[in-house]
């Protein structure tokens, strides 16, 4: 079996109802746990953005994450 250490995820909840995409990304956070990997996830549903362990925001191709204050 492969146990890759980095997982991409392109827009994994698209076109699911709210339930289904909240299962799948409970789904993806316990194998992270369970395989000791990392998820890439990129979206556009902000319902799922609490699961994320780091975020990064983008627009129009610039990353606009606010810089952590010192």
């Amino acid at each position: 079996m492969n146990h890759p250490q980095l997982i991409l995820a392109d827009e994994p909840t698209a076109a699911l109802d709210s339930k289904t995409g909240r299962d799948i990304v409970s789904l993806m956070q316990r194998l992270a746990k369970e395989q000791q990997c990392t998820i890439l996830l990129v979206t556009h549903d902000n319902r799922i953005l609490d699961i994320a362990d780091r975020l990064i925001q983008m627009e129009d191709g610039r990353i606009t994450t606010p810089k952590p204050q010192n």
